[in-house]
């Protein structure tokens, strides 16, 4: 059996960005990303999050805006490798009108059959119901509060639901 997917998103979960602005999270470190032109984004890491997350029974996924981005500008600094990504591609932002969140149905597709998780800050009940009505195999939706980004209850969570797919 192939291990569940993990479907990592940056900004909220890796990346607090809702931390107040002037305070870095302990531990953090401070990266500038031009990603476009313009002024540069600043992004709070913590340098042993890719240590945590490759720790879990999970084969690791980019589910993010960022994109392919999140391994040139992420990884490096967490210490993850070159990790496959969701391609959005027109459904990036889009607005759906029963207010499933729009990474939601490219990720159910993405997942086929394979059981997963899914770390974000921005899903909803609306998205566990259509997970749960969509998906065939087992999924856990996690919620990370962008305050205060990936933290070791949620590294428990995520590799207690991980046990139970192994049973």
């Amino acid at each position: 059996m192939s291990r569940p997917l993990l479907y990592l998103d940056v900004d909220g979960p890796l990346n607090p960005y809702a931390a107040q602005p002037e305070r870095r999270p302990d531990g953090y470190t401070t990266i500038r990303v031009a990603l476009t032109p313009g002024r540069p984004l600043r992004v709070w890491l913590h340098p042993d999050h890719g240590r945590a997350l490759l720790a879990l029974d999970y084969e690791l996924c980019w589910a993010t805006t960022w994109m392919d981005a999140a391994n040139r500008w992420i990884g490096p600094v967490i210490g993850l490798p070159d990790l496959p990504y969701v391609h959005f591609g027109i459904g990036l932002f889009s607005q759906r009108p029963d207010g499933v969140h729009w990474k939601t149905e490219a990720l159910v597709a993405h997942a086929g059959e394979r059981p997963f998780a899914w770390v974000d800050d921005e899903h909803s009940p609306a998205d566990e119901a259509y997970v749960a009505a969509h998906h065939p195999g087992p999924a856990l939706l996690h919620h990370v509060n962008p305050r205060l980004g990936l933290r070791e209850p949620d590294f428990t969570a995520l590799a207690e639901f991980a046990a139970t797919i192994r049973r």
